[in-house]
């Protein structure tokens, strides 16, 4: 299993963030083909009580490295990369990683 990880750092505009990642980046993510899965979590804290660094963290499960290219080229997967850099480009960082079972 691969997945494509996006962090996302503190937004000035917390609402107006979640208001356009839940409703608009959202669903045009779940339609890139050879998608699997996505989980999204919000960072409440630290352990020394400190603002996260991260507000987000978003993990786009694929069956493999293949299907995870193929995915962010096709239409939709190019659809939600011209999204993300349009609403939060200077928040947002990518990984690829590989999960141990």
């Amino acid at each position: 299993m691969v997945k494509l990880i996006a962090f996302y750092k503190q937004p000035e505009d917390k609402a107006a963030f979640d208001e356009h990642y839940y409703n608009v980046h959202v669903p045009i993510t779940e339609k890139i083909p050879g998608l699997q899965k996505m989980k999204v979590t919000k960072m409440v804290g630290t352990p020394t009580g400190d603002e996260p660094k991260f507000y987000l963290m978003c993990e786009m499960y694929y069956e493999n490295h293949e299907a995870l290219k193929n995915g962010m080229k096709s239409p939709e997967g190019k659809a939600s990369a011209k999204d993300v850099m349009g609403f939060a480009g200077k928040l947002v960082s990518f990984a690829i990683g590989e999960e141990d079972e």
